[in-house]
């Protein structure tokens, strides 16, 4: 189980304890390698499912994210992959495009279906055994274990390598992993699922700004794992909306994320999110955006209480 966390005053109500994610049809599943620190995470949706996506930081790895701005043809997407392995970790995404292609999910073209899989890396390469990274065939499992047990945080997937406060030192830095949040209006549901893998800390929004950062920002790296970088994530809602509106929410998402870390969208993060709608629920844009930014605050200050 697991229990979103509701710090500060959120927007609408926090949703109870549960097994999985509130939005119906969306599932989530799993590759872990715990040895080597790392994993991949994948978000299945509900056929229809329309998403867009903001990226801020200064440093992304990332995959068929053009796709997703709202001048594009393609408006519905079948999955989402979060990765660990940085940019070889986007590997991964060809096992989950197999597995939905076996299914018969995708864009259809007289070649064949074409599944619509937008994925988003960390850096966790300087962490456990950075010779290890997710694989297609690590992808293709964590699809197939979209079907089991919906786990939603932890040192697991794409969270297994992440850790946040790198800019105190190997030493000092703390564990990230994976965080989840969402928040209810009514019939309205918005949740965020969050790999917090930071340059900065986590912050409670009740302590000062620790602005000796300043000087950390521009001090010379010593070694790789100072660059082990990027909080990415997803925000899902049963709100029906158009990629304008999905990309409003995904901006929304990054608000959220510069209330929960100090320092926000480094040029030594990757800052990004895609924001899936599937499409059930009649809302405005402004209020989905709201519980977004509330659903991804908790989600990200969720994960200081996993370490």
């Amino acid at each position: 189980m697991t229990e979103p966390a509701h710090a500060g005053a959120p927007a609408g109500d926090p949703a109870p304890a549960r097994s999985g994610i509130g939005v119906a049809g969306v599932r989530v599943g799993h590759w872990t390698d715990a040895a080597a620190q790392t994993g991949c995470t994948v978000i299945e949706f509900p056929e229809g499912t329309v998403a867009s996506y903001e990226v801020r930081g200064g440093a992304p790895a990332s995959r068929e994210l053009d796709l997703l701005a709202p001048d594009k043809t393609v408006a519905r997407i079948d999955a989402v992959l979060l990765t660990g392995g940085s940019a070889f970790g986007l590997a991964a995404a060809d096992g989950v495009m197999r597995y939905y292609e076996e299914r018969g999910r995708g864009v259809v073209t007289p070649g064949g279906v074409v599944p619509i899989v937008p994925a988003l890396a960390i850096f966790d390469l300087a962490v456990g055994d950075g010779t290890v990274r997710p694989t297609s065939e690590s992808g293709y499992l964590a699809a197939q274990a979209t079907q089991g047990e919906q786990q939603l945080t932890g040192a697991i997937g794409a969270g297994a390598g992440a850790y946040v406060s790198h800019w105190r030192g190997l030493e000092e830095r703390r564990r990230g992993g994976l965080g989840y949040a969402e928040h209810r209006l009514d019939n309205l549901v918005v949740g965020a699922l969050c790999v917090v893998n930071a340059f900065g800390d986590i912050d409670d929004g009740r302590g000062e700004i620790r602005f000796d950062i300043a000087r950390a920002l521009t001090a010379p790296f010593e070694t790789a794992a100072d660059r082990a970088h990027t909080t990415i994530g997803v925000v899902v809602t049963n709100a029906r909306l158009d990629k304008v509106g999905c990309q409003i929410v995904a901006q929304g998402a990054h608000d959220g994320l510069s209330r929960a870390l100090t320092p926000p969208h480094t040029r030594f993060d990757g800052d990004g999110f895609i924001a899936a709608a599937t499409g059930h629920v009649a809302a405005h844009v402004d209020i989905v955006r709201l519980l977004a930014l509330a659903a991804v605050t908790d989600a990200v200050r969720s994960v200081a209480r996993l370490t």
